[in-house]
Order: structure tokens, then sequence, then C-alpha cells
């Protein structure tokens, strides 16, 4: 607490595009009756005074991606009362998750010319891999309303109310057409948490999966309907590998997919040989 008897508020980034900040920010209204509340103490996005902590409440965005980033969120965690991750990088590895499947040695060694000078780790994980974290907020980007939410009940002494189920549920209540069974549309709604308002969907387009999995998907049900619905393995094994790509339900379905393409790769390699005279 400062002196004032305000909690202090602390906002940290580490591997992430700052879109999550961005929704912060944006939220220029609810901003104001907010700042009245807490004491932003650190948040570079928005403001260079600094504020030393330890501090009351603090958001991280972002995954650990480097070994100097391992340290740091270590140092987070200490400075803070409540930790709050936000968004996907920082709930489940982000888009950058995708080195988790690959060799990161290969990727440095094309992309820099002096691969010899960067730092970086073979995985990219999120931040409850490394410390304790005593709320999670999902999406790419984070929903605005769901940040605030989550601020406003700290400053009450409250619990956060927070949707657990999925993004179907979020069609009904909106009254949107079914894409995946009116138009035969691949939609990963049934196993998307909620959170998003059912934003694709409402536009006639399947959902990304932006928000991750919810706690009980049925991933393995979900994906043998996309393949019902049209997709290969190495289509589905993508549907899987974007914005949550390490959350563990949707790593599991895609290395499934991943050796079964891998499997049917080579049975067909195998074949053209033999056909070959």
């Amino acid at each position: 607490m400062t002196e004032n008897g305000r909690p202090k508020l602390a906002v940290w980034k580490f591997a992430s595009c700052d879109g999550c900040q961005l929704t912060l920010l944006n939220c220029e209204d609810e901003l104001i009756p907010l700042a009245g509340a807490v004491e932003i103490a650190y948040f570079p996005e928005a403001t260079r005074a600094v504020v030393e902590g330890p501090y009351d409440v603090s958001l991280v965005e972002g995954s650990v991606t480097t070994p100097a980033d391992a340290e740091r969120i270590q140092e987070v965690r200490r400075a803070s009362r409540l930790l709050v991750t936000i968004g996907a990088c920082a709930t489940s590895g982000g888009i950058q998750a995708l080195r988790n499947f690959a060799d990161v040695t290969e990727y440095r060694s094309i992309v820099y010319a002096h691969p010899e000078y960067v730092e970086t780790l073979a995985r990219s994980t999120p931040i409850a891999a490394h410390v304790t974290v005593d709320y999670e907020l999902h999406g790419c980007p984070v929903d605005s309303t769901q940040l605030l939410e989550v601020l406003a009940a700290f400053v009450q002494g409250r619990r956060p109310r927070i949707p657990s189920y999925s993004v179907c549920v979020e069609c009904k209540r909106r009254g949107s057409l079914c894409v995946a069974v009116a138009h035969g549309t691949p939609c990963l709604g049934p196993v998307t948490l909620a959170g998003c308002g059912a934003l694709c969907p409402a536009f006639a387009r399947g959902c990304y999966g932006c928000f991750g999995p919810q706690d009980t998907a049925n991933t393995e049900s979900m994906a043998d309907r996309l393949s019902v619905l049209g997709m290969d393995e190495s289509q589905v094994l993508r549907v899987f590998r974007t914005f949550n790509a390490g959350a563990e339900a949707f790593r599991r379905e895609s290395e499934r997919h991943d050796g079964a393409r891998q499997h049917n790769e080579k049975h067909e390699s195998q074949q053209h040989e033999e056909a070959t005279p």
C-alpha cells in the first residue's frame, strides 16, 4: 500500500506483442476511476514514473523465452502479493510456443546474422511454469471487460466473475447461428474458453481458439468432428497450433495429429518407392 492507502499496481512485459497492455490502455474511460482507486506504480507502456515495490497486484504479459526472463519473473513474484497473468503468451506460451515443436538452434541460425549473440531458451513457456500464479486471464489479446473485472474484484476484495464455459454458450446467448451445424464450418468453439463474446461465429467464421482450451475440453472428439468436416491431419494439426499451441490440451492433440501425419507421409513415401521402377 502507498502512504495514502491505495494498493500498488504493476504491469510487467515479457516476450509478447504488447497487445494485452494496449487492451488495458484502450480502456480510457475506465482507467480514470481505476487510477483513483489504485496507485499505478510500474507500467512502462503508460508512464515513466516508477514507484518501488513491493506491489499489491502485478499484471504480467508475455512468456518466458530467455534465461534473463526466467530470472526476472522470480524477482517479480517476490515483489508481488498477487500475480495475475494476462493473455495467451503469459498463460500458455503464446504464438512463440511454436518453437517448442521445432529446432530453435536451426531457426536462430536462419534468422540472425550472428546467432551466437542471441541468448534464448529452447522452449517458450507460460509464467505458471516458473512461479506461482494467483489468477490467469486468457485471450489473444485479453478481453478488456475481464481485465477490468479482475482489477475491480481486487479493489473490492471479492472473487472475480470470469466464465469457465465454452464459446458455444456465448453463441447461444447472443442468438448466433452455429456455423459448424448450419454451414459445416470448422469451429473450435466447443473446446475453447469463453471470453470473446463469440466474436468470430457472430460474423459466420469459425472460432480460432484465441482464449485457449476450456477446463474440460474434449479435443479428441473435436478433432474427429473437424475431420468429418473435411480437414486432413495437417489441417487439424494447424488448427491446434496457433495462439495457444503450448496449452496442454491443444499441445497434446496437435502432437497426436503430428504423429499421424508423419506416419501417413512415411507410408506414402514407401508406396511411391515401391511403385517407382
